[in-house]
Formats: C-alpha cells, structure tokens, sequence
C-alpha cells in the first residue's frame, strides 16, 4: 500500500502528514522560531510509527519561500527518512500548501524589494517587485495572502492580505492534484529551499587558509 510523507517547515509554524493512498491518516504541527530540528522529530516518530513495518513510497517536501534555516531542518529530515526508506524525497513549493487555488501570494524579500507569485498554476514561480509596483498591481487582485508580517512593504492599508501558514496536509493533497508529467519532472531534482535571489557566494582571499597549496591562490 502505498505510503507519502510530507513535511512542511518553512514558516515557524510546521507540520507533517501522513497519507496512505490519497487519505491524511496523521497529521502533527508545532511552532517554533528557532528549534524546528528539535521538535520535528517527535511527530516524525509518531508518523512512521503507524507504518507498522510498511515502507514509505514517497516524502514530499516544502520548500518555501520562507525561512532558510526551517527548510533546510525540513528538507535534511525528508532526505533521511527517504534514504531509510528507499524511496524518493521530493520539493514542492509551499506557496501550494493552503487552501487557496487561485490568488496571489506575496512576501518581503528584504533589502527593499518584495516578492509575489500568481496561485492558479501548477508551480508558481516567485517574482521580485518593487513594493510600489507591487500596490498597484495589488489593487486588482483577489485572494491576496502571505506567509508572514508584510507591514515594512508599507502598503496600502485598505488592501486585504491574508495571513495563512502552509501546511503538511495541504502540501500533501497538492501534490496528488499534479499531473503525471510533473511529478515525474519534480521527482529527478534534488529538493533545495526557494532562494528569491542566487545564494551569495563569498570567494575567499588570497593566502586563506582554505587555499594554502592551490597554486593559484
């Protein structure tokens, strides 16, 4: 019988879900700030416990946008529990992780800019904006939701923003609700957190000590 775990830790407040066939048999959440990987794994024990001696098919996992370091507790305990299990640890972008199908979601992406994503395809891709031109495009729009505090965008107070969290069950039935081609797509790349901007690499100087013996250094 086939079995999907998911995990969704990309906002302080996390969760995971079992679901055996299409069903949520189990689903846990918790809200931290800073220690989801030490309180992950209790729900974690509790989830493959009802396995009762079956192996998981799949772990699908969120990967944002929201919190680097949440994603990452999450994205590292899928691929564990996926290695045990012998099955394949998937990403999928949180934004599909609430109850709304069409909409726009939208974040702070710091140093002056914000984000949004049109809800309503299969996997909306997150794009930076400027925050004025982010209002203006606002005033038109329906279902506009955000997974955290958006007031630094200082936008337009009569704009209604839902504050909702994504969530494990949530992930779950959105991955069931993709087509064949793209869950066979998702399932040959390696999770990795939504990054909104390239990671910034820093390159390391002259005489560090990382370089010693590179003959260019």
């Amino acid at each position: 019988m086939p079995y999907l775990l998911t995990i969704e830790s990309s906002t302080n407040r996390a969760s995971l879900a079992l679901f055996r066939d299409s069903e949520c048999v189990f689903e846990d959440a918790f809200e931290s700030d800073r220690n989801h990987n030490a309180l992950l794994f209790a729900p974690l024990e509790k989830a493959l416990a009802l396995l009762a001696g079956e192996s998981l098919t799949e772990v699908v996992i969120g990967t944002g946008p929201g919190s680097y370091s949440g994603t990452r507790v999450g994205i590292a305990a899928g691929q564990g529990v996926a290695l045990v299990h012998a099955c394949p640890a998937i990403g999928l972008s949180s934004l599909l992780a609430t109850s709304v199908t069409e909409g726009v979601a939208i974040g702070d992406a710091r140093r002056g800019s914000a984000w949004w994503a049109a809800i309503g395809t299969a996997l909306p891709e997150p794009e930076l904006i400027d925050p004025h031109e982010l209002a203006e495009r606002l005033q038109s729009a329906e279902n506009v939701f955000s997974f955290e505090n958006v007031t630094r965008l200082g936008l337009p107070k009569n704009l209604e923003i839902a504050h909702l969290h994504p969530t494990a069950a949530a992930l779950g039935r959105a991955w069931f609700d993709l087509d064949d081609d793209a869950r066979r797509s998702l399932r040959t790349l390696p999770p990795q957190p939504a990054y909104l901007r390239p990671p910034h690499i820093t390159v390391a100087k002259k005489g560090h000590p990382l370089l010693r013996g590179n003959p260019g250094a």
